[in-house]
């Protein structure tokens, strides 16, 4: 009897110390992990304190929800095409629809499968490192996410949701996610700001044809260049931030708080820093600065072949310049940045000096190609993404970390985490 007493209380004792050392293997591994809140860990109710990340996103549960915003953005594209012209006596630019050259469509539409084939190239070339995809899986993640950020959210929020949810579903880690999605959004935006500042220079100083009003050439250039300065400031914020503060946590609730924030700039700064080592070595990020080039070439490209169709031969710095100052309204907070990017390109043709009938019906004609035309195959590939994400759970869930921060390695699939690069 006292023998079995004493083995009892050795394995009762072995446990205790097993445990302790999860817990500390725990702590530390958490401090590293963005959005883990330590303190609420220790609450009485762990698992709802952190976010469950690995679930679809709420906008795309309910089809009811996707139902109701597709009869919403199709009204509004019938106020913007048809009633909102009219009104405003423009009915020429309606017209000029039923007059424009039927082949620059047909290139219109090559320069969008272009577009899209880089936007694909771009994300093999950020995501490919850190978990394996099949091409058809890399196009329906980006083809859904594409149609989310029409169709759900205006700056793009619902396509960056639905990509991360993807990401996490295929195998990729939490903060690797985070920051290859930073990493994404930096690279691919830094030649759009490159761009407004080059061409805005050199159209104000002549070197490049065109009319160069100071409203669409320097001040955008300037605002571009603070922005630049911004994200460059940002990559001096250690990406151990959250660590460095990890002693404010005994400070009560704002400490705490002020912990858990700290995630953010620290994953803004990696994932920055991270797109920048892609600009700088090309034969490791030359297939993602491909595609972020040539997503952006291959809009410009719609938009001047939508100008060429009503026989406006728009000078190409005007062309490039118009498009990115135009774009940025899509910041505006209009359901699928309906009326608003529309109505942005538009009045920054009209400062440029062109007729307004043409300028309305290049921009309608181009929204149409470039925006509206791959919706449909971007719901079918969230369709067939679905299917995938189904298939990657049967065949055992992807290596994800669990509600307390720390990785799950029993139900890890090889088959989509044991590459880490994709083939090309």
């Amino acid at each position: 009897m006292g023998s079995s007493l004493e083995r009892d209380r050795d394995r009762d004792d072995r446990r205790v110390a097993a445990g302790g050392e999860v817990a500390a293997d725990s702590a530390d591994h958490d401090a590293t992990v963005p959005g883990f809140d330590a303190a609420a860990e220790s609450g009485p109710e762990p698992i709802s304190s952190a976010p469950d990340d690995n679930a679809e996103p709420p906008s795309f549960q309910d089809p009811r929800r996707l139902l109701q915003t597709a009869l919403v953005v199709v009204v509004l594209v019938a106020a913007i095409y048809v009633l909102v012209p009219s009104l405003a006596g423009f009915d020429d630019a309606i017209g000029k629809l039923d007059n424009g050259i039927w082949y620059w469509y047909v290139v219109g539409v090559g320069f969008t499968v272009l577009a899209f084939g880089s936007y694909v190239a771009l994300f093999r070339g950020v995501i490919g490192r850190q978990v394996h995809l099949r091409v058809d899986e890399s196009y329906q993640i980006t083809m859904a996410g594409l149609a989310a950020t029409r169709l759900l959210s205006a700056g793009g929020a619902g396509g960056i949701a639905l990509t991360y949810w993807a990401l996490r579903k295929a195998g990729m880690k939490r903060a690797d996610s985070a920051e290859r999605m930073v990493a994404f959004l930096v690279l691919l935006y830094s030649f759009y700001i490159l761009a407004v500042i080059i061409f805005g220079t050199l159209l104000e100083t002549g070197v490049l044809p065109g009319r160069a009003p100071v409203s669409m050439t320097i001040i955008p250039a300037a605002i571009a260049g603070a922005i630049a300065l911004v994200a460059l400031a940002i990559c001096l914020i250690p990406a151990y931030l959250q660590r460095r503060l990890s002693h404010l946590e005994s400070e009560g609730r704002l400490g705490r708080i002020a912990v858990k924030l700290a995630t953010v700039p620290a994953t803004v700064s990696s994932g920055t820093r991270a797109a920048i080592s892609y600009l700088r070595t090309p034969s490791q990020g030359g297939l993602a600065v491909i595609g972020a080039m040539g997503f952006w070439a291959a809009n410009i490209g719609i938009l001047w072949a939508s100008f060429m169709a009503f026989g406006e031969s728009v000078p190409i710095g005007v062309v490039v310049q118009g498009f990115f100052v135009g774009m940025a309204a899509n910041l505006a907070p209009a359901p699928a940045g309906v009326g608003a990017v529309d109505g942005g390109l538009i009045g920054a043709f009209l400062i440029f000096g062109l007729p307004a009938a043409t300028v309305i019906a290049a921009v309608l004609i181009y929204r149409l190609i470039a925006f509206w035309l791959p919706v449909p195959p971007g719901i079918v590939a969230f369709l067939q993404l679905r299917h995938t994400v189904a298939r990657w759970e049967q065949q055992g869930r992807p290596a994800i970390e669990d509600q307390d921060g720390k990785e799950s390695r029993e139900t890890a699939s090889p088959s989509n985490t044991s590459e880490s690069k994709v083939d090309y």
